[in-house]
């Protein structure tokens, strides 16, 4: 069949809800969203819609929820779909409904954001170190994306939690619990370098119990304080996403994921409770699964 005739089997459907079934205008406009959605489904298949079978269907259906529609939207798309094909097979245009049964797949849970490498390389180049503030920044984004720390564990680091020459930090999470963190060279080679240089130029004189201090005062380096500081380099950097402390601390876990680190590991190095609460990050694995498998498998 014709791209043409498919489109008319479509208007004609669309026409049948309005004018038959009497459904309201926002419906049919929504219902027709979800068909032409379709119709390009099928077309990249070079298939009449009519021509889909019920494995074509399902790829659609996953490709529904894979392409962040909200499960109430999908669950509406699979409704329209079905009903478009019961259509068809009361009007003989089809000898069999391929959509019969065909239901919505559960949706992914709601994936943690992240940062790719390329991203984050940009990221880190963006602080100038010639100034005592860019070093200072440059040691916070570097410890950060070594160590996944939560921004509340990181700004409340003293400079004894640190242990340059051993390569691991000690930071007290939630429920008071004290955890023990590597640190890769790269990150501790910035704090000496922060500590060494840039730390007494911020201070000048002063004393204080933090880590990271604020260039005005020397007190305590803010929540509010980070968040913009990382805003403004990401900016910088180009990074179209929006960013902040835990989208750093996301891309440290799912990057040690990709690279074959073991669950349990990154649960420790994270201070999770439980287990569960860290097997969010194999689901942006496993969503990558569904993409390649979909885009490459000859019988999916």
């Amino acid at each position: 069949m014709r791209f043409e005739a498919m489109a008319d089997t479509i208007d004609t459907y669309l026409s049948y809800l309005r004018d038959v079934r009497r459904m309201s205008p926002n419906t049919v406009m929504s219902y027709g969203r979800d068909l032409a959605a379709l119709a390009a489904f099928a077309a990249k298949k070079s298939h009449a819609v009519e021509a889909l079978d019920r494995r074509d269907l399902e790829a659609f259906a996953r490709q529904l929820v894979s392409s962040g529609l909200s499960p109430r939207s999908a669950a509406r798309a699979i409704a329209c779909v079905r009903g478009y094909y019961r259509f068809l097979l009361l009007e003989k245009r089809i000898g069999t409904d391929p959509a019969e049964d065909l239901r919505a797949p559960r949706a992914w849970p709601a994936l943690p954001k992240y940062l790719d490498l390329e991203e984050v390389d940009r990221l880190l180049a963006q602080p100038v170190t010639t100034s005592a503030r860019g070093m200072r920044d440059k040691a916070l984004i570097e410890l950060l994306y070594a160590t996944g720390l939560r921004v509340s564990e990181l700004l409340s680091l003293r400079p004894g939690d640190i242990n340059l020459d051993g390569g691991y930090l000690t930071c007290i999470g939630k429920g008071d619990k004290q955890r023990i963190v590597p640190l890769g060279h790269t990150s501790a080679e910035w704090v000496r370098r922060y500590l060494a240089e840039a730390r007494p130029q911020l201070l000048k004189s002063r004393k204080s119990a933090w880590l990271f201090v604020n260039a005005k005062g020397g007190s305590q380096l803010s929540r509010v304080g980070f968040w913009k500081i990382l805003k403004d380099y990401g900016i910088r950097a180009g990074v179209s996403r929006e960013i902040s402390p835990h989208v750093l601390r996301h891309s440290f876990a799912t990057h040690l994921l990709e690279r074959g680190a073991d669950l349990r590991a990154i649960q420790m190095m994270l201070g999770h409770a439980d287990l569960s609460t860290t097997q969010i990050y194999t689901h942006v694995l496993e969503a990558r699964l569904r993409t390649v498998y979909d885009k490459f498998h000859p019988r999916k």
